[in-house]
């Protein structure tokens, strides 16, 4: 079973690269934003929960979001693994992801960082500004922010996974059937 984090900065070509990974490898999409829309959108016990901090303005805390993810991972079946899609975030997170996978019987394989220049990921973004109608993929200001939130909260978990022997970073520029293929070239060695 494959456990992948792959990671990148907001216009890495995570959400491209996700698809092919899934498709060839069998694994289950884990997005937290996906289990967020979910739980709210379903009103359940977790969904009421996370609803209530996100009201009162505070992030949702880190255990009601591995709680999400575990229940997603146990009512999966039939999978050859998971693709984590956005999370973990921290490193706290990364060690609660840890520890839950463990009390399962399960672990991450890797972490398959994209890396990509600053300059191309604000030129990916505004590109896919004009087809996914997402206002922070058009605002020059929301893309600097969301790349600085990423470099400075999101980047230390590369670090977490590198301490265990599990990081990896692939080139996220060029022809994306060649970053596939160095993409599954480090999985086909797990």
């Amino acid at each position: 079973m494959y456990n992948i984090v792959l990671f990148g900065p907001p216009g890495a070509g995570k959400g491209t690269q996700s698809e092919k990974l899934i498709q060839k490898y069998g694994l289950t999409h884990l997005s937290t934003g996906d289990l967020f829309r979910k739980h709210l959108g379903e009103g359940t016990e977790l969904g009421l929960l996370a609803k209530k901090y996100m009201n009162e303005g505070h992030l949702v805390p880190d255990e009601v979001v591995i709680r999400m993810v575990e229940e997603k991972i146990n009512e999966t079946k039939n999978t050859e693994g998971f693709i984590f899609d956005g999370f973990p975030r921290t490193t706290a997170q990364a060690e609660a992801l840890d520890e839950m996978l463990a009390h399962n019987g399960l672990s991450i394989s890797g972490m398959i960082a994209l890396d990509v220049p600053e300059e191309t990921l604000k030129i990916r973004i505004k590109e896919r500004g004009k087809t996914s109608n997402r206002v922070d993929d058009q605002d020059d200001e929301k893309i600097n922010t969301r790349i600085k939130v990423y470099l400075d909260e999101t980047l230390p978990v590369a670090d977490y996974y590198s301490k265990q022997g599990k990081f990896q970073k692939i080139n996220g520029v060029g022809e994306i059937e060649q970053i596939f293929k160095d993409i599954t070239s480090v999985i086909d060695s797990y």
